[in-house]
């Protein structure tokens, strides 16, 4: 028999499903994703660290899961919550149905919810925390206890998610080769080409598929911990800094806003994600808080330098506040949504960044390009 599951939102307003994946309470903040696949990838986000993640896509699940396209060690949201789960999945990559994934992770997730609804209740009301339950299913305790959760603001959860200690990124190169149609008898994977620039990445929750596409793109990854200082970056002279994505408040990350600052003059830097927050931070600016953020595969972004605009993939619920940052600092890029800054760059230091994903593939390849311009870059400060 299905278990029955509640989800209840820190305003009262609540929803009933059934339960899947194994049985207990999870709290965090809810927030909704519009792609329409890519579910796996979700779930192994560590930027989803602390959420709970509603998909808006009615049916989740129809396709399986599988090892290759993990995007971490393993799932780090709080929750999960769909209109329909897919029990019988079909596809020649799957290896265990979403059901099965959930109860291998422990993993609570809920169907059967109006994704519609909770989704303009969200973009109407803002983002708030959460409490999803097959124990307590009393509305009125269970918005309480969400109210009772730790809020997103304030919270650092990039010490949660972080590599504990540096590593090469495939030395080996084999675990970065990118994937193509075969042709005749030919491969059916390309041959990677020469690692010309050794950088090293800051892991603030950093995507396995961020490191392979930098090594497809000629780098040599050297990924630390988010608690590097610039002294120990620099004292393995690279060619460039990498800045990642990851979870939780940017304001938070005092330690890192320090030491990217000393890095800023001394090798050049491309950050995305957290990683563009972080910069506008360490060059003195702010951030604040979206409404409900932007999550999903189809976020239009404007380079203001050329008018171009380029569909995006998107993960953040923060963003840098333009009337906060020195006059030595360019925006490049905004969302055409809400007009927010999607694009940094220094004027006088090698130095830029965007809030999206460019190894992700929504245009399909729309922003692509800036690995290239990283690697410009380097080659510029040479």
């Amino acid at each position: 028999m299905p278990m029955k599951a509640l989800l209840a939102l820190e305003d009262g307003v609540h929803f009933f499903g059934e339960a899947f994946g194994v049985p207990g309470s999870t709290s965090g903040e809810i927030c909704f994703n519009t792609s329409m696949t890519g579910y796996q990838e979700v779930l192994t986000d560590p930027s989803y660290r602390g959420q709970i993640v509603a998909m808006t896509y009615p049916l989740i699940g129809n396709y399986g899961v599988n090892e290759t396209d993990q995007e971490s060690g393993g799932p780090h949201v709080r929750g999960f919550v769909i209109g329909e789960l897919c029990r019988v999945p079909s596809n020649w990559r799957s290896e265990l149905s979403l059901e099965d994934y959930f109860k291998k992770w422990n993993l609570l997730g809920i169907e059967g919810v109006d994704t519609r609804r909770l989704t303009k209740h969200l973009r109407t009301r803002g983002a708030m925390r959460a409490f999803l339950s097959t124990e307590v299913l009393d509305p009125v305790e269970a918005a309480a206890r969400a109210a009772a959760s730790k809020p997103m603001l304030g919270s650092d959860y990039v010490k949660e998610v972080s590599t504990p200690e540096s590593y090469l990124w495939d030395p080996q190169s084999s675990l970065s080769q990118d994937w193509m149609l075969p042709t005749g008898n030919g491969p059916a994977i390309a041959t990677l080409p020469e690692a010309k620039y050794r950088i090293v990445a800051y892991d603030f929750g950093i995507k396995l598929n961020i490191l392979r596409r930098l090594r497809q793109e000629g780098f040599h990854v050297d990924v630390v911990p988010a608690s590097a200082t610039a002294a120990e970056v620099l004292a393995k002279k690279p060619d460039g800094v990498f800045l990642s994505n990851g979870p939780g408040d940017p304001s938070a990350l005092g330690y890192a806003h320090q030491e990217i600052e000393k890095l800023i003059g001394k090798t050049p830097i491309f950050a995305i994600c957290l990683g563009h927050q972080l910069i506008g931070h360490a060059v003195g600016g702010k951030t604040f808080k979206l409404k409900f953020g932007h999550r999903g595969g189809n976020q239009p972004v404007q380079d203001l330098r050329t008018g171009q605009v380029a569909i995006t993939s998107q993960n953040h619920g923060f963003a840098v506040d333009p009337d906060s940052l020195p006059s030595n600092v360019e925006v490049t890029h905004i969302n055409l949504n809400d007009q927010t800054v999607e694009g940094l760059r220094h004027k006088d230091a090698p130095v830029f960044s965007v809030q999206y994903h460019p190894e992700a593939a929504p245009g399909p390849n729309d922003a692509r390009y800036f690995f290239t311009e990283f690697a410009d870059l380097i080659e510029k400060s040479r």
